[in-house]
């Protein structure tokens, strides 16, 4: 078909008395078309009247778009049964120059940003390889919208505390702040509404106030609002997790800001600018962050259980035997785990990010096999002070008692202080070789020794 350009031209060249053969030769088309534009008289394109073979059937098409759920294949199928004969793309290309089925297409939108204005905030889930496992993970990522600077970390999980971690790793990374921070209309942060009248859960928005910005969302179906933040997920995925291995979650998220330093340094085709140079601008307008930033942390209280250890999302940290039974506040930080009994007694563990089900035990915490208590029950050291020769029948009723250690140790002493050595030592000599260590009975025993030695009759006393 010819252009407009090639049939105004050719009545051009024929107000100039030109031959139709010449003006033929001359535009390389053929005479007929040449003849077809003159007669005309006209450089408009004239439109295409044909008959749609679709459109007898256009009330059937409304109606079964509705019964199959805008599925053009099922609609093309119940009309062919029905007697249509017509193909498939003739129904789609009807249905697109009649706009039915179809949203109009809408042109997108660009939005600017002043230095210091905004950073957009969120996440998407990755597969990641960590320790040769396989975890379905969360990228949260942020980025600075005047200069684009990027900055990231994959994590297990993604919970409000994840958030406020992440959040403020981001602003240390970038030195300051922005004035808002664009999200969307994550549970994470919202309370409720959405858009415009999103309002962040009180623990956020306290958060936001004290490092100086404010939470907004975009309204929903609006993603382009969050494009500057969508963009480098897919560069994530298909650059920095491609053949990379790690070691484990500290290995990844250091080798997640490496990247982004060299990426941030790099020249940009679609802004025309390296980051880094944009964010010499933007740094000026950051709000400064506070002096002094408070680590943040989520508060749990436990009770110390009878092996030692503290439980947390499964895993398990050791604590000194001194804590068992008792109360603890176990502050749980992005990379440690803090057990406090009180102001003087504080464990500190690395955290264990995943809930593998895992003991962590401090060396300190633990006596060696074979080794001494280090802090023996006072009734022995009582006992053994006044007769050393009893330790090897004291570890024997340690071990073999049926009551409480510290009972019978108490027991023990008790006898030794209240009946006579050489009865008492008897008793225990004889208990120890015959492995009698039933107290009551050993008592019995001395009392039928003291008897017998402190206590004789005269069988011939005179009547």
């Amino acid at each position: 078909m010819l252009t407009q350009a090639q049939r105004a031209a050719i009545l051009q060249l024929h107000a100039q008395k030109v031959p139709k053969r010449e003006i033929a030769r001359l535009l390389g088309i053929s005479r007929p078309s040449v003849r077809q534009v003159l007669q005309a008289n006209s450089s408009a394109v004239p439109k295409i009247e044909r008959a749609e073979k679709a459109a007898p059937f256009r009330s059937q098409i409304l109606e079964l778009l509705t019964l199959c759920q805008g599925n053009l294949v099922r609609v093309h199928e119940e009309l062919v049964a029905g007697g249509a004969a017509f193909s498939y793309p003739a129904l789609t290309a009807f249905c697109r120059r009649e706009g039915i089925g179809q949203e109009p297409p809408v042109p997108a939108g660009r939005h600017e940003f002043a230095p210091g204005q905004e950073m957009q905030h969120d996440t998407s889930p990755h597969t990641v390889t960590v320790g040769g496992r396989s975890y379905k993970a969360q990228t949260a990522s942020a980025v600075l919208c005047y200069s684009r600077m990027l900055f990231f970390q994959i994590l297990p999980t993604f919970q409000r505390f994840d958030c406020k971690v992440f959040l403020t790793a981001a602003l240390r990374y970038f030195q300051g702040a922005t004035e808002r921070v664009m999200i969307d209309n994550t549970h994470v942060v919202v309370w409720r509404g959405s858009g415009r009248a999103m309002e962040p859960v009180p623990e956020m928005a306290a958060f936001a106030e004290r490092l100086g910005f404010t939470f907004v969302a975009h309204e929903i179906g609006d993603a382009n609002r969050s494009g500057r933040v969508e963009r480098p997920f897919h560069f994530i995925e298909h650059n920095f997790l491609v053949g990379r291995t790690f070691a484990d979650w500290d290995d990844l998220n250091r080798q997640a800001r490496a990247w982004c330093d060299r990426v941030n340094a790099t020249y940009k085709k679609h802004i025309r600018a390296i980051p880094t140079e944009l964010y010499a601008v933007e740094r000026l307008r950051l709000k400064p962050l506070p002096a002094w930033l408070p680590e943040v942390y989520r508060l749990h209280h436990r009770l110390v259980d009878v092996e030692g250890y503290v439980s947390l999302h499964s895993n398990r940290y050791s604590v000194p035997a001194s804590f068992i039974g008792r109360q603890v506040e176990v502050r749980e930080m992005f990379d440690r785990v803090e057990i406090e009994l009180d102001a003087r007694h504080i464990v500190t563990h690395r955290r264990i990010l995943t809930p593998d089900q895992v003991r962590v035990t401090l060396p300190g915490h633990r006596p060696e096999r074979g080794a001494p208590k280090r802090d023996p029950h006072p009734e022995r050291v009582a006992i053994l002070a006044a007769e050393p020769q009893l330790a090897s029948y004291v570890d024997h009723l340690e071990r073999r008692g049926r009551k409480v250690v510290t009972l019978l140790l108490r027991h023990l002493l008790r006898m030794l202080r209240d009946y006579p050595r050489e009865a008492f030592l008897g008793a225990i000599e004889e208990a120890s070789r015959y492995g009698l260590y039933d107290l009551d009975r050993v008592e019995r025993m001395i009392l039928r020794r003291v008897r017998r030695e402190y206590f004789r009759l005269d069988e011939e006393q005179d009547d």
